[in-house]
């Protein structure tokens, strides 16, 4: 019989291909669920040296408490119970075993900080503050109104394509995480904003890809960020902002102009609906009449 140290290794790489090839995640997030595993595999082997069939909800317990003593955060000890329980049910659909002992633990109370918004007033600022003359200024507001009235992650936005504007319809289709694709609808001044850019785009050759750089080529991550701390530099906006800051105010507005948190998911791409659930905590400020100027809530 194979030692359980083999037994662990062998079953990890059935679990990393499950992660790839049925999950479709990316090999960051493998990686970092790969990680995990190997860290929690170590724990077992050390401690009770027993193969993963073997493990019982004790043993995960007890792993939790070896964490929170050596001050992991709980974010962090969360995230790991996650994963180890992903691992026990990849093992329960390939019948490995009956029962998952990670089913009743439960993770650790995290107390999460408030995503950082903008106001409707300070996205106008931001967008204003771009000078609409050039190529270069049409491209970044069509970017900044797109970002906000669409709520999209930076890589979904610089993976967009031409291909993916519906206009006509009234949406976008969007690629988000594990190449899963969403419609999400767009608003009037986006598409106008977009329109405007794409007429001096086409002459700048680049196929299908909607955003461009000076050169002719795709945008970075890195370049959105740019984009968005000289804008606010320009508009005197004295707060961190990042493209997810558009995001987060996407969500947020939406909630407070009325929309439900079903909806607000769907259009955010977000498998699970906890992680939508951080912004039904915020306070309504915003009337739903100046939301609709920048997006439509289906």
């Amino acid at each position: 019989m194979a030692e359980p140290k083999n037994i662990w290794k062998e079953i990890s790489r059935g679990y990393r291909a499950y992660l790839r090839l049925e999950k479709h995640l990316s090999a960051n997030t493998i990686d970092s669920y790969m990680r995990d595993l190997a860290q929690f595999a170590h724990f077992v082997l050390r401690f009770y040296d027993v193969v993963p069939r073997e493990v019982t909800q004790q043993m995960i317990e007890h792993y939790m408490s070896w964490l929170y003593e050596r001050g992991r955060e709980k974010s962090s000890q969360a995230r790991s119970l996650s994963g180890i329980k992903s691992f026990f049910n990849f093992m329960l659909l390939n019948e490995m075993i009956e029962t998952s002992p990670a089913e009743m633990v439960e993770a650790p109370k995290a107390g999460r900080p408030l995503p950082d918004t903008l106001t409707v007033e300070q996205i106008d600022r931001l967008i204003a503050s771009i000078d609409p003359a050039t190529q270069k200024g049409l491209r970044d507001r069509a970017i900044l109104e797109l970002l906000y009235s669409c709520g999209l992650r930076v890589s979904e936005l610089c993976d967009l394509k031409i291909g993916d504007l519906f206009f006509g319809e009234g949406y976008i289709r969007v690629t988000g995480k594990g190449d899963k694709q969403r419609l999400v609808p767009v608003s009037d001044i986006a598409r106008d904003r977009v329109q405007l850019y794409l007429e001096t785009r086409r002459a700048a050759g680049g196929g299908d890809t909607l955003f461009l750089n000076n050169r002719g080529s795709r945008l970075t991550r890195v370049m959105i960020f740019t984009i968005i701390r000289q804008a606010a530099l320009r508009a005197g906006i004295d707060k961190r902002i990042s493209p997810h800051t558009f995001r987060h105010s996407f969500a947020t507005h939406l909630l407070e102009g009325g929309a439900n948190i079903r909806q607000v998911q769907e259009l955010l791409g977000h498998e699970n609906i906890l992680t939508t659930e951080i912004y039904t905590h915020l306070d309504s400020t915003h009337l739903r009449d100046t939301v609709e100027e920048h997006m439509r809530i289906p």
